[in-house]
């Protein structure tokens, strides 16, 4: 005759924990993203609040600090894309926040700037410059969203953009603000230059003009090339600590005198698959 009596602590044999709750694991719901592929979608938003500080200080007369607001918005807009294709973390909702992004930070944000820096004495003649520079952006983002659709686009155009980017545009946009930061008041002094600028970017950001892409450089080197390029990133980094405006100025400059370049690449990569295009289509005819 067995006799069961109670534990007198109160615990029962159920599980292995003698009455001690099991232990709950919180596991991911089936179908839903990991945390990290969020990454690139807040380096996006960070970058869209640089762009809103940016007119905060514009408004504020805070020209120098504008600047280094879209200039943040610049690294964030380069690191977001990057990350998310290193973390395999593209998605809808984040190509669309980050045009989306790029028409504020670079389509409105600087030109809206230069416009209480400068433009507002011309009246209504600097506020078409303003609005010819952003519906060019907006153009301009809408042409490379449908352009990554067209299946015939051959691989090496991936090197290339069509028409200057919206980034691009807004460093060069902003060429007028580092010229007067760099005491030489050319465009200060000159409103209708600004506006003449202005205008000449935006047509480049809508033409066919081929610049160059950063997006697929190849970040491998030889090793006996890698102490020159330190030493370069060297020399680059204390050029902007002491002299941060005419550093941006030739970097600017330095990226328009690539226009060019970009333009002769092409068209000679273009010649030769029109070239091998139509042997090929000969082959097939014969």
């Amino acid at each position: 005759m067995s006799v069961f009596t109670p534990k007198q602590d109160g615990s029962s044999d159920e599980g292995s924990g003698r009455g001690t709750a099991p232990r709950r694991r919180f596991r991911r719901a089936p179908g839903s993203p990991p945390l990290r592929n969020l990454l690139p979608n807040i380096l996006t938003v960070l970058a869209l609040c640089a762009g809103l500080t940016a007119i905060r200080f514009g408004l504020e007369g805070r020209y120098e600090f504008a600047v280094y607001a879209i200039l943040i918005a610049a690294l964030f807009d380069m690191l977001d894309g990057r990350v998310a294709r290193l973390l395999q973390a593209q998605s809808k909702i984040g190509a669309e926040l980050d045009s989306l992004a790029d028409f504020f930070n670079f389509g409105v944000a600087p030109v809206l700037i230069l416009y209480t820096w400068n433009l507002e004495s011309l009246g209504g003649l600097g506020w078409v410059a303003v609005l010819a520079y952003a519906v060019a952006c907006a153009l301009r983002l809408a042409r490379f969203n449908v352009s990554m659709d067209d299946p015939d686009r051959p691989t090496w155009a991936n090197a290339f953009f069509v028409g200057v980017p919206a980034p691009a545009a807004a460093g060069l946009v902003m060429l007028p603000l580092y010229m007067d930061f760099a005491q030489i008041t050319t465009f200060n002094t000159w409103p209708s230059l600004v506006a003449v600028h202005i205008g000449i970017v935006a047509f480049l950001m809508v033409s066919r003009l081929p610049t160059f892409s950063g997006k697929h450089l190849r970040l491998s080197m030889r090793p006996d090339k890698a102490l020159p390029v330190l030493l370069g990133v060297a020399v680059l980094a204390a050029l902007t600590v002491s002299y941060p405006w005419a550093t941006i100025i030739g970097i600017a400059l330095a990226y328009a005198a690539t226009l060019p370049l970009a333009y002769w690449r092409h068209r000679v990569l273009s010649n030769r698959t029109r070239i091998a295009r139509a042997g090929r289509d000969r082959d097939l005819s014969d």
